[in-house]
Formats: C-alpha cells, sequence, structure tokens
C-alpha cells in the first residue's frame, strides 16, 4: 500500500471517528440546543467525508478496509476520563465540564483530520491527481470549519463553565 492509500485509509478512519464523537456529543448535550444540531451536522459532513474517502481509496486502488472507517465501532485511544464535580465519586460529571470536555476531544479530533486533509491536498498537487484534489477542496474547509466551530464554543463557553464549578 502506498503512501497515499494510507492516508486515505487513517483518514478515513479519523472521520468515522469524528462522526461518532460528534453524534454522540450531540445527543449527550441535548439540552444545548446549538451544540445539538451544529454537531448533528457536522457529524453528517464526516460521514459524507468517510463516503467520498471510501470512493476515493478504491480509485487508488485500495478497497475500503474492513473494520473502522466502515462503520463499525473504531478502536483508539481510550476516552478521556470524564470531568467530575467537587462531590462524592459516585456523583455525576458535570454537564459544563463534560461539555468543555467533549468540545476539546472534537476540536483534536478535527485538527488530526486536517492535517490528514493537508497531506493528501500535497500529494495532489505533487502527482497532479484532479479527482484527488477535488475531494481536498471540498472536504478539508468543512474540516477547517469544524475546528472553528469547536474553538469558538470553547472560547464563548470556558469563562462561564469553569468559574462556576
Amino acid at each position: 500500500m502506498n503512501g497515499i492509500a494510507l492516508t486515505l485509509d487513517a483518514l478515513r478512519d479519523g472521520e468515522r471517528r469524528l462522526a461518532l464523537d460528534l453524534a454522540s456529543a450531540a445527543d449527550r448535550h441535548r439540552a444545548e440546543h446549538e451544540v445539538h444540531h451544529v454537531a448533528t451536522v457536522l457529524a453528517q459532513w464526516s460521514e459524507e467525508h468517510c463516503r467520498r474517502l471510501a470512493e476515493a481509496a478504491r480509485a487508488h486502488g485500495t478497497p475500503p478496509a474492513e473494520g473502522p472507517g466502515t462503520g463499525s465501532v473504531p478502536t483508539g485511544p481510550p476516552p478521556t476520563p470524564l470531568p467530575r464535580t467537587a462531590g462524592a465519586a459516585g456523583d455525576p460529571p458535570d454537564p459544563g465540564l463534560l461539555l468543555l470536555a467533549d468540545l476539546r476531544a472534537l476540536h483534536l479530533g478535527a485538527a488530526g483530520n486536517s492535517l490528514h486533509w493537508e497531506m493528501l491536498t500535497q500529494a495532489a498537487h505533487a502527482t497532479r491527481d484532479r479527482p484527488l484534489l477535488e475531494l481536498t477542496s471540498f472536504c478539508h474547509p468543512r474540516t477547517l470549519r469544524q475546528m472553528r466551530w469547536t474553538e469558538s464554543m470553547v472560547e464563548n463557553l470556558s469563562a462561564q463553565l469553569l468559574t462556576s464549578v
């Protein structure tokens, strides 16, 4: 498998993981309407990226791999422990801190994907691969938008959530 195919696979795994994480965050934070609705749309974007990446992998002679990126739950590092309030060990996580932790994890996932998109963009330029460049030109700006949204949410919520705990 060449470097482009490996990067396509890694990015498809990252996009699938991000789609699942966005959908989980949307469900977990239903009371936060903006988070719920925007995260749901952003999850759909990552799902679409996965489909397009699978097509690109086929075009590069690599059939979509079994496992992560094909609809199964991805493997990867364990999730960050949930933040807790200063109560008993059995207390549920503080919703505000949980929201910030989720936004942080979503941002980091999108940032990792963004780096893979940039790598593919450079490879597409170097190989003059127009379909790959079209793929990255469509998907990477959306990934950057996912990052901007998570960063904006953290900026807007941090002061209140961190000082009210």
